[in-house]
């Protein structure tokens, strides 16, 4: 071999060495740098936050409530009867319709009459029609109707029951081991279906129990006069004591296990996460509950929805 391809050959060796340190280099670069990658990736985590809202605790009087049933019922009724015996020819009004005094009622046809002109077929000649008319004797609500046209009746029969608008009253049953919490006099709230809330008072009890249900029956009357449907259906709410300056939670705050023997709540310890405290309740009522322990700061801010389910430090994130 000659001396010029030996310094040739050695040319080319140094050639590749470099360009092999080259490629090392790279190389080397590229894995730390997948390496700092892959340990960035590891490091970032995505906690995931439960939107909750939140309120603070407020003081002020709370007051315990029981509720029972009431039926509607007028006091004041006029019951209309025939005065004759016969036929009931014409009915001028209907159930549940507001009649002034003197308004048209019932047409009746006498039994005699109705036999002459079903032998007759025709008017006597006598100018006799034999046609009762009965009017309203005062201002009132037809109850009920009992006969309608074509229907026989008897002298005395009774026809329909007006009942005084003025007369209406609640009729609210309550159980004889709970009559302690019932006054006379004592105020209430009465919730119609419709959801409108009356304010109403308990007027006197009624002598007789229910046998059945061993309830005690009493007299509610709205403070402002209305007129309803008999047999309504309300529910009032009587106030069973008061307990005041109390510290007090929406119920909505308060959870509960499944034997309701141990309740708690969650309180923010900063903006976004919420620990579990347990309570002690006292009083409530359909939407408030007394917390008697522990004396939370009126500035703690609990969580009142979004809070079913979650654990102790829990990540949440506040909407409102």
């Amino acid at each position: 071999m000659s001396f010029i391809n030996i310094k040739n050959y050695l040319e080319m060796l140094n050639q590749i060495q470099k360009y092999s340190v080259v490629l090392l280099l790279f190389l080397t670069a590229c894995f730390f740098s997948a390496c700092h990658s892959s340990s960035n990736s590891a490091e970032t985590v995505i906690v995931a936050r439960t939107p909750v809202t939140v309120v603070t605790p407020v003081i002020k009087n709370l007051y315990e409530t029981v509720d029972f049933m009431a039926v509607t019922t007028y006091l004041g009724k006029n019951t209309l009867r025939s005065s004759v015996t016969g036929i009931v020819e014409a009915v001028e009004i209907s159930t549940g319709e507001n009649v002034g005094k003197g308004k048209l009622l019932f047409s009746l046809k006498t039994l005699e009459a109705s036999a002459l002109q079903n032998s007759l077929q025709s008017d006597s000649g006598l100018g006799f029609k034999g046609v009762i008319k009965i009017y309203s004797p005062k201002e009132g609500v037809v109850s009920t109707i009992t006969h309608y046209s074509g229907d026989f009746v008897q002298e005395g029969d009774e026809l329909a029951v007006l009942s005084d608008p003025g007369s209406l009253v609640f009729i609210m049953d309550v159980p004889y081991e709970m009559t302690g919490y019932i006054e006379k006099n004592k105020g209430c709230s009465i919730m119609l279906p419709d959801k409108r809330t009356l304010k109403g008072r308990i007027r006197e009890k009624l002598s007789d129990m229910n046998i059945q249900n061993q309830t005690v029956s009493y007299i509610i009357t709205p403070e402002t006069p209305l007129q309803l449907p008999q047999n309504l259906i309300a529910t009032v709410e009587i106030v069973k004591r008061v307990k005041p300056d109390a510290l007090i939670l929406p119920k909505d705050a308060v959870l509960g296990d499944e034997t309701q023997t141990e309740f708690w709540i969650l309180k923010l310890i900063n903006d976004t996460t919420a620990i579990k405290v347990p309570v002690v309740k006292g009083i409530e009522n359909s939407d408030e509950v007394e917390i008697v322990e522990p004396a939370f700061l009126l500035t703690d801010r609990i969580l009142s929805s979004g809070n079913y389910g979650l654990a102790d430090t829990a990540a949440v994130t506040v909407t409102r």
